[in-house]
Order: structure tokens, then sequence, then C-alpha cells
């Protein structure tokens, strides 16, 4: 594989000669689960705000902190742009508290406290293969999902399970498909007969170059290539699966390899990835893999534990964004540059869709001690405008400065941080093209 350093090709990802994600026709979902609940109104006389997801997510941080035993968990809703908070039962001080931030305040009965002690009740009573369970926050419980090989005593096992948590407090569903990690054999990165898909390129604790990718591609082998049988390219240094977690690091064998921070799109496109970035259900992502290419969807629930064939795993991103074998350690991503996570397996395909889960970027991050890209790490794009308030790697400036981190510009500035094309050759389910060859 060539490392030669090749000059950068920009594409602005703004108006109607807009590239990459706009480019191949992803459109967007806006659909909202049912919701129980009602929301309250604010106390404090604040209309809630409008907010990107990755603003979400960080003020979920700081209220659950705040509300202590009287928050419930929170979602983002992707049409209005705000964030709804949880509040349990009728404490108007943890409602006040949730206006207060710009967010909407809605009562239930079920704190994040009691669906944790239902989760861990689950995990010892029905840590059976082929289930897995999230808790949702749009019907502020817990949904457990079984997929097509739990029957029988083992289906009597979980639904008496989940009977004996209590009514309102977890549901069960069905999946036609079967949980399994998304490793094949075929082409992309290989190692030992396998097939994955690179995920984010890092700049690992001793500076040297490296990528993220799947813990259970990263046990199946040691040294991945780029293409069957041949060179290796890369050494797996740390790789955790099954257990807290479904990632690797794998670090490039040539010190001089020079690995762009971005997420190829296929056809030439890419986007650049800016930073690491929590998920916040209801959150609208986007997913590159090299057997089924570019996929879009929604965060549908948070440290969900999926019991595989080979192994509980806790800690996962559950979404309705489909994937299929070969997808393994692939991208998931927002439009504006944010690292969300790892493929991780699922059930479906792409074809009947399904449920796949995803290793937190965050965590893995800060478990091997790695940065993404060439160390922007958890950082903020670093774009301004909307006259004088910042955009601070959103996902649009809707003012005439400058925005350097975004997806779009909807004003009369300059989009730097769009898409950019780092290589000569195509990657169709890696982060980044680094080179003249090709990064399945």
């Amino acid at each position: 594989m060539s490392h030669r350093r090749i000059p950068k090709r920009k594409a602005v990802l703004a108006g109607a000669g807009a590239v990459g994600i706009a480019a191949a026709a992803i459109l967007l979902p806006h659909a909202n689960a049912s919701q129980s609940g009602s929301d309250t109104q604010s106390q404090a006389g604040s209309a809630p705000r409008t907010m990107s997801a990755a603003s979400a997510a960080e003020l979920v941080s700081q209220l659950g902190k705040k509300l202590g035993e009287a928050y419930g968990g929170a979602y983002y809703d992707a049409e209005k742009q705000q964030l709804v908070v949880n509040v349990v039962g009728d404490s108007n001080n943890a409602a006040v508290e949730v206006s207060k931030a710009g967010a909407v305040a809605r009562s239930v009965e079920n704190s994040t406290g009691e669906l944790k002690s239902a989760a861990s009740t689950l995990a010892a009573k029905a840590t059976i293969p082929g289930t897995a369970w999230a808790v949702d926050p749009k019907t502020n419980q817990i949904l457990v999902t079984a997929d097509r090989t739990v029957s029988g005593e083992r289906w009597d096992r979980l639904e008496t399970a989940v009977k004996s948590l209590g009514d309102g407090v977890a549901r069960i569903q069905k999946s036609t498909g079967e949980f399994k990690p998304f490793l094949e054999g075929g082409d992309a990165i290989f190692g030992g007969g396998a097939r994955c898909s690179l995920g984010f390129n890092v700049t690992t604790q001793d500076g040297s170059p490296g990528f993220l990718t799947a813990g259970h591609c990263g046990v199946a082998a040691e040294k991945w290539s780029e293409a069957a049988n041949g060179q290796a390219i890369g050494t797996v240094q740390e790789a955790t699966f099954p257990g807290n977690g479904d990632f690797a690091l794998v670090k490039y064998d040539d010190p001089a390899t020079q690995a762009a921070s971005a997420v190829d799109l296929g056809n030439g496109q890419t986007v650049a990835i800016t930073q690491a970035a929590e998920a916040a259900v209801g959150q609208q992502v986007f997913r590159m893999g090299s057997t089924t290419g570019l996929k879009d969807g929604a965060v549908t629930g948070l440290n969900a534990t999926v019991n595989y064939p080979e192994g509980t795993v806790s800690g996962l991103i559950q979404t309705d964004v489909c994937a299929e074998p070969g997808d393994s350690g692939g991208s998931l991503f927002t439009k504006d540059g944010s690292a969300i996570g790892l493929t991780s397996g699922g059930s479906g395909d792409c074809t009947q869709g399904g449920e796949t889960f995803f290793q937190p970027v965050t965590t893995a991050l800060a478990a091997v001690g790695a940065q993404i890209g060439d160390g922007g790490g958890g950082g903020q794009g670093d774009g301004q405008g909307g006259g004088a308030d910042e955009n601070n790697g959103g996902a649009a400036d809707d003012g005439a400065g400058q925005n350097n981190g975004g997806a779009a510009d909807d004003g009369a500035g300059q989009n730097n941080g769009g898409a950019a094309d780092d290589g000569a050759g195509q990657n169709n389910g890696g982060a980044a093209d680094d080179g003249a060859g090709q990064n399945g």
C-alpha cells in the first residue's frame, strides 16, 4: 500500500451543489415513536430552545446529575430540534430546572435508577442468547428484543423475567432476524479469513497513526490488510469483546501512514470527522460499511445490552439503522462530522430492516487512550456564524460567518469542514482514504 502524501481535494457541502451526504440522496428520518407521558408547562415562563443533537447530549449529562432521583431519561426530538427530559411524578422543582435549561419537561412514572435496577434484574434472570435490552426514554420503559432463535423454554423464561419487573417497566418485541456480530469472510479489511470495516482513523497515545474497528474483529485476527491475502497494514494493539464493549485499536505498521480523519461516502466524496461525540436518543445518524455502503436512521436506545452467541456485550448504542455481515467495525457518524459509534452487530438486514448496535466511540477512545484523527479528540469544530453566535461543529451555520466544522452553511459564508477526499483511490467502507490504494 502506498502512503505517499496526496493534496486534499475539498468539496463544499452547501447549497444546490451539495455533495457527500446530500449527494447520496439520503432522506433523514423525521418520524417519532408514540410517546407516553405528558409535557409539563414551563414554570419559569421560558420557551424550549432549539439545539443540535450534540448540544442536547451535553445538556442531558448536566441535567441528569442535577435532577437526581427525579430524572427519568431524555431524548432528542429531531423534528423540533428540542431536548425532551423525563421528570418523575409531579416534581415541580425538577420541571422548572428543565425549563430553565431550555428543554421540554415531561412527566413520567419510572426514574432512571428504577430502570437501571430493572435492567440488572434482566441480566440476572434473562441473559439468554438472542436477546437484547435498552432503556427507551420515549416510552419510559425498557425495550426487550428477542430474535427468532428465542422460543419455547427460553421465551417463557424471558417473558417471566419481564413480568416480574411490574407493569409499565418493560415490554418485549420480537425480531425476525438473529442477533450476531456482523463479521464475514470477504473483502474490505481482512484478517484471518474474516472481513470487517475500518471505523475511524485515530492518533494513538505515542502519536502514531491507527484506526478503530469492532472488538470482535480484533479478537478474530491480529494482523489486518486491505486486500484478501494481502500484505498486512496494521496490527491489533487492544481488543475488547465480549464484555464491556466491542472495540479494537489497530496501529498502522507503517508509522508514515497518512491517516486522514474522514469517512468515505463513495464516488470520491468524503465527510471530514472533526470530533467524537456522545449519542442522543432520537438523533439522526449515518453508517458506512464495506458491505452495504451508506445507510441512515436514528438512535433508539443507549447503554444497551446484547446477548450474542459469543457472549454478552454491554454499553452499546441501539439504532434502527440497517447493517449486514462485513459491516462490522464501520463508522457511525453525524452529518456535522462527529464520530459516534463502531458497528457491532444486530439482527435483520438492509432488505427487511432490523436493529443494529454500535460501540460508542467516546468510550473506545478513552479505553485505548487514542484521539480522533490528528489529535482532534472530542473537541468541537472551530466555526463561527449566525451573527454573534458561535457554531462549534454544529449541523448548520445560518449566518454570514465562516463554518469550519459543520455540514452546511446556509448563509453567505464559507464551509471549510465539509467533504474532503484525501487520496486517489476509493474507500468504500473505512474511515479514510489515505493513499493511492483502495480501502474497503
